[in-house]
């Protein structure tokens, strides 16, 4: 009993303000081109059951576009699959905020997907002798007791199939940036007692026990995308993909995804003591040394310990050309780290740093009337939380005196 598990797939996530000629999104348009893929991959491995663990889409009312290329490509997996068992939950992404408010998955129901969105549900597939309790991630949901024994499924393949976030196993900037409506402890998930957990919510690949995992998202589409890179680096990921599981022996297998479009992080530059023309040197370097160019890419390059008054003094002309030719190239300049008690360990400096990526993250994408200056504009929201971090520590500090 092969079964294939995928999560996080955010059709109609934009980014950036690259136009395909056709007029969509680029990153919108890579984003269906990864689904495709996925789905081709998923049809040559022809499993026995297919688990799509929530956020189907980026927001709750996603374009006619981007529902019509999920209809598609939904259609060509039951039609390629017609024997297999298809089920999906509702994501954070996917849900409205008021009950009495639907959402677009019941329209994958006329293809035959087995659609759990409001709440849980225990699937039985005698024919298969697999049951499936499906939990959404619905704000307010009575949540089952997470057992297969509590469903009575009598099978004998359970499965768990999961959007949430499991107390403790999400990174801190996750974890702020995006919260799940459904969070549980890691000893609810009883895991042993399941042939399979399958998780969604997470976006890079990660195990949780022996038999629960999260397959990550398909893409780069989270609000931290750069913190996914490093994180992907630190646990040896190969990057986006979906997971393989025999739920008779056992045998995992993680499938990765090529992306559609290369996200490039480039080594960062220490900017402390250089003159303008030397960061402008550095920063030619750093470009020369990415492999296959940076055309048509989604490029950051760090530049740590930059003063502003070498930052007015960079070449500009140069740094447009830069972004003409990538996709997006973030310049990522941070100016010398003010922290309120002096110390380097001073307490919460390393979640302060973990928000302002975030912030950074965020505002690099989000579009701008052309007279803005983005770097300026990105600083002044910088600023913002460190005259928030002084306002908080400051009262502390006095009581101390």
């Amino acid at each position: 009993m092969r079964l294939v598990h995928l999560s996080d797939l955010h059709l109609g996530y934009r980014q950036y303000q690259r136009l395909t000629p056709g007029g969509v999104n680029q990153r919108e348009a890579d984003v269906a081109a990864t689904f495709r893929a996925t789905i081709d991959r998923v049809i040559a491995l022809a499993p026995d059951a297919i688990v799509i663990a929530g956020d189907i889409f980026h927001t709750v009312r996603p374009t006619n576009q981007a529902i019509l290329h999920a209809f598609i490509q939904f259609g060509r997996l039951t039609r390629s699959l017609p024997d297999a068992v298809v089920v999906l939950v509702a994501g954070n992404h996917d849900t409205p905020r008021s009950a009495e408010t639907g959402g677009i998955l019941p329209l994958f129901r006329q293809l035959g997907i087995q659609v759990v969105d409001r709440d849980a549900e225990l699937l039985t597939f005698p024919d298969r002798d697999l049951s499936i309790l499906a939990v959404p991630d619905v704000l307010g949901i009575q949540r089952p007791s997470l057992k297969p024994a509590a469903g009575g499924g009598g099978t004998r393949y359970n499965v768990l199939l999961l959007h949430g976030e499991v107390q403790g196993m999400l990174p801190a900037s996750v974890a702020a940036s995006d919260r799940a409506a459904v969070e549980i402890a890691r000893e609810d998930l009883h895991a042993k007692e399941w042939d399979y957990v399958a998780l969604g919510h997470y976006h890079v690949y990660r195990e949780i026990a022996p038999n629960a995992y999260y397959s990550g998202s398909i893409d780069y589409t989270s609000a931290n995308t750069w913190g996914e890179l490093y994180e992907e680096r630190v646990a040896g990921v190969p990057g986006k993909g979906f997971v393989e599981h025999d739920l008779e022996s056992g045998a995992h297998h993680f499938h990765p995804i090529p992306p559609a479009r290369s996200l490039i992080d480039l080594p960062h530059v220490n900017a402390h003591g250089l003159g303008p023309a030397e960061v402008d040197a550095r920063i030619r370097a750093a470009i020369d040394m990415c492999e296959g160019g940076i055309d048509d890419k989604v490029v950051r390059l760090t530049i740590r310990e930059i003063p502003r008054s070498i930052v007015r003094e960079l070449d500009h002309k140069a740094i447009r050309e830069y972004k003409r030719r990538a996709l997006n190239f973030n310049l990522d300049l941070r100016a010398p780290e003010r922290r309120a008690s002096g110390a380097p360990g001073a307490p919460g400096s390393r979640r302060l740093i973990e928000l302002k990526d975030v912030v950074r993250e965020k505002l690099a994408g989000r579009p701008l009337d052309a007279d803005i200056d983005r770097a300026a504009f990105v600083q002044r929201a910088l600023d913002y939380i460190d005259q928030a971090q002084a306002a908080e520590v400051a009262p502390a500090a006095l009581a101390e005196t």
